[in-house]
């Protein structure tokens, strides 16, 4: 848990899709988003989905990059506040 919260600190992306994730992440309810965002019929805990969402956001930081036609900016701010929440949750499993 420790690696994937470390390579979470060391993300860098852009400042725009980073403060639209924070903005969203205010109204993150994880039953809802996580089952969207992963495609899945129920949410896993934190540490299964951490390294889905991780994957995940790798690969459309990729399409951004290359200039990819498919790349979905919105797609991207939803992994991000995935991310972002999953990630509090696995730091402060209280809040």
């Amino acid at each position: 848990m420790t690696d994937l919260l470390s390579h979470l600190a060391g993300l860098r992306r852009p400042r725009l899709l980073i403060r639209a994730a924070q903005h969203g992440a205010a109204a993150y309810d994880r039953n809802r988003d996580l089952r969207r965002v992963l495609r899945l019929l129920s949410a896993p805990d934190a540490t299964r989905a951490l390294p889905s969402l991780i994957e995940a956001e790798a690969d459309l930081d990729a399409s951004r990059r290359s200039g990819d036609a498919g790349y979905s900016v919105a797609r991207h701010v939803e992994l991000l506040i995935a991310l972002m929440a999953e990630a509090r949750m696995a730091l402060c499993p209280a809040e």
